[in-house]
């Protein structure tokens, strides 16, 4: 099979990756326009596409491939792009058209395409124009009933066979197309929200404890609603359930931490919380700004699509207007993408004048930032002055489409964009704010973020606009209004508060509270002779190893780490013995069939699902076999509750590791495993060797190499393979540490 190269549709948001094979010129544009120049031109030395006498069309003047891959949109497909299929067709090119079918002009906010057809219509006006082959990929093929009158030879497959229906329209001579049959997601979010489509009730959750964080979920679904967060253990992926789109791709990652749950009753996956009344009694008490605002002024507002920054715009505008005022107002939607940039100007004035909607540079008096990594792009610093802009700022980590997809990409540090921001804004009046945490903890969901910045805005006097209008803006838009009016206040009691709510509000729970630990465990932490973070680092970790194996197991790793602490004693500061402890452990309690089992039916699990879907939830486990896989089983099987005993006795068998008896431990990855903590501590011994004060970094980058090791089968032995090359790389090169 030829090698593959990824790449992305960059208007639509269909949340799909696609592969074009290589060989093949990857086509498209903004909004999955059509390839743009056409031509009638000879280009020497170039080798022209299509049969002889053919014309030169698009793209071919500059490539010597046979074959291209190219992007419309069925908004632009109706609108105008059937005559680039018509010249392709004329000049005799020899292309496919990957036609993207999700019934919505994505790029300019959803609306239904002016002369659309159904698909199967569709495929015989492609027909009768000429196409060769046309393939259609469904997420849903079984929606097309048996007498659909398709045009003849039209083939209708699952949409995971793209990659092979691309892969074999590339070796048709003629022009060939594949029609993406999916639901435009955005649009399919606000059918639901309307009750126009229906709301399924399945959902997916992970076992963090379960999951690597290998990325590999995010890769094959390329949906941002696939969350990385940093835990205890590194970092893991969750689904945030608030924004998810139901697609279900995510379960197509190689990994066993995957579970779908159906709430008893089909509850819905948010139940409306309700706030303590001690908070509600301040909520409907509060003071009004210290800070009078001014009776004109400039809002500019920036954030993502899918949080409803548009909405906000909208509510601002109409209470501006309720009174008295004169509001003009613009809206730059990110393409409607989900996840993509949404820019919102907002201009209030006493009287009516002729005026930009946009607000230019150095001109904004407000600046509401409801996604800090957008907010503070240079293209938004320009809006702001150090005179007169003051930023209210929802400091949220909202990973990007990279950080989903590769482990590798960090979120930049809050501070180093707040400093960023502070630079051209007034920084003594700034508030910032985890507006999303705070929304989801008191309102169980995220939509509630933006309107408690608002709220933060108006308390810290930079809006135009009076409470009463906003408070009486959201109750005309009609949605959620009870739940909106108070995150309104939450957010003026936050300013008042210096961006701060007392943790009784909240109720957090602290994600690394250290367990009670046993008699066993607590002989076993005291015998390394740790305090601060690495004591409490082991005293996380060795219940768990215990846990995993048996004491002796613990005791082996415990004695290791001891070594260490006491040879850098003298040459660091307790960063190479808290990273051994952290990533030994990580390669001894490694996940084998017996620990997933185990990990499965930890109650904190059973617990994390009663909270987040309530008790009796329907669960089943996504799992994937290697037995099954190697016999070539291509899909996860979904089991119940029912298998519990089976983990049950898989959990129990864990004496039979790495013995002549283990019934998984015969395969290559488990091998590797099983390998890798004495290959690491031989590693270490040789960094405790040299160990000086000049080589300590160095060392303390090895010991934290481990983190690289990350999935499960085939994506764990690549990362393997990366984690020798850098070991390799470091010894080699000791320069090449990366630092901090």
């Amino acid at each position: 099979m030829p090698a593959r190269t990824p790449y992305f549709c960059s208007g639509c948001p269909h949340n799909t990756s696609t592969l074009a094979p290589e060989g093949s010129l990857q086509g498209g544009g903004i909004g999955c326009s059509t390839l743009s120049i056409l031509m009638d031109r000879n280009v020497t030395g170039v080798t022209q596409m299509g049969g002889e006498g053919a014309q030169w069309i698009g793209a071919s003047p500059y490539t010597n491939v046979d074959h291209i891959f190219q992007h419309i949109g069925d908004g632009t497909l109706f609108h105008s792009g059937s005559m680039a299929i018509r010249q392709a067709l004329a000049s005799d090119a020899s292309m496919t058209y990957k036609i993207l079918f999700n019934g919505a002009v994505a790029m300019t906010g959803g609306q239904t395409a002016d002369g659309e057809m159904d698909i199967p219509e569709l495929t015989r006006l492609l027909d009768a124009e000429g196409i060769v082959k046309t393939i259609v990929v469904s997420h849903d093929p079984s929606k097309f009933s048996a007498n659909t009158n398709w045009a003849k030879g039209v083939e209708v497959w699952e949409r995971d066979r793209l990659m092979e229906a691309q892969e074999l329209l590339r070796d048709v001579e003629g022009i060939t197309t594949i029609i993406y049959d999916q639901p435009c997601a955005t649009e399919l979010r606000r059918e639901r929200k309307r009750g126009r489509a229906e709301d399924p009730a399945v959902r997916v959750m992970i076992n963090e404890e379960v999951c690597e964080g290998c990325g590999d979920c995010g890769v094959k679904s390329n949906c941002l609603s696939v969350f990385p967060v940093e835990t205890e253990y590194g970092r893991k992926t969750q689904i945030h359930q608030s924004s998810c789109n139901k697609d279900y791709s995510c379960l197509k990652g190689d990994c066993p931490a995957f579970v779908t749950v159906i709430p008893k009753n089909d509850k819905p996956i948010h139940k409306v919380k309700g706030l303590p009344a001690t908070l509600r009694e301040k909520l409907d008490n509060l003071p009004e700004p210290r800070r009078l605002p001014a009776a004109e002024g400039n809002v500019y507002m920036t954030g993502i699509g899918g949080t409803g920054v548009v909405t906000i715009n909208q509510i601002l505008s109409t209470a501006a207007m309720l009174d008295g005022k004169h509001v003009n107002a613009l809206d730059q939607t990110g393409l409607s993408q989900k996840g993509g940039p949404v820019v919102s100007h907002i201009r209030v004035t006493e009287e009516k004048r002729p005026m930009s909607c946009m607000i230019g540079k150095d001109e904004a008096d407000a600046m509401i930032i409801f996604d800090m990594l957008s907010g503070t792009t240079e293209a938004n610093l320009k809006k702001a002055s150090k005179d007169r802009t003051v930023a209210i700022v929802s400091d949220s980590k909202i990973p990007t489409g990279t950080m989903v997809r590769d482990k590798s990409v960090q979120f930049p540090q809050n501070q180093l964009l707040r400093r960023r921001l502070e630079m051209v804004t007034d920084a003594d009046q700034n508030i910032y704010f985890n507006a999303i945490e705070l929304s989801e903890l008191l309102f169980g969901n995220h939509m509630q973020a933006n309107i408690m910045t608002i709220g933060a805005a108006y308390q810290a006097g930079i809006l135009p606009i009076t409470a009463i209008a906003i408070e009486h803006a959201i109750q005309l838009n009609g949605v959620a209004v009870e739940q909106n009016r108070q995150a309104f206040r939450v957010g003026r009691l936050l300013t008042i508060n210096n961006g701060q709510l007392d943790e009784a509000y909240t109720n957090q729970e602290s994600k690394t509270a250290r367990p009670t630990l046993t008699a066993e465990a607590q002989s076993i932490v005291s015998s390394v002779g740790a305090d601060g973070e690495l004591q409490r680092i082991l005293e996380i970790r060795v219940p768990e190893l215990i846990a995993f194996q048996n004491g002796s197991y613990a005791q082996e790793y415990a004695d290791y780490v001891a070594k260490v602490l006491t040879a850098e004693a003298g040459s660091g500061d307790g960063r190479l013995s808290a990273a051994v402890a952290r990533y030994l452990f990580k390669l001894m309690a490694y996940k084998d069939e017996y620990e997933v089992a185990r990990l499965h039916l930890k109650s904190t699990f059973d617990d994390a699902i009663a909270q987040e879907f309530g008790s009796g939830a329907q669960v089943k486990f996504m799992l994937h076999p290697p037995l099954l896989r190697a016999m070539g089983m291509k899909r996860k099987l979904a089991l119940g509750n029912w298998f519990r005993p089976f983990f049950r006795m898989l959990a129990n068998m864990k004496g039979l590791r790495g013995t002549a008896l283990d019934l998984f431990g015969k395969a290559e990855v488990r091998r590797e495993e099983q390998r890798l903590p004495a290959e690491y501590r031989g590693l270490i011994d040789q960094a405790l060797a040299t160990l000086t004060p000049a080589t300590y970094d160095v060392a303390v980058e090895l010991a934290e190499l481990p983190d690289m090791i990350r999935g499960y089968e085939d994506i764990k032995l690549a990362n393997i393979v990366k984690f020798r090359e850098r070991v390799q790389e470091l010894q080699t090169n000791p320069e090449s540490v990366s630092g901090d």
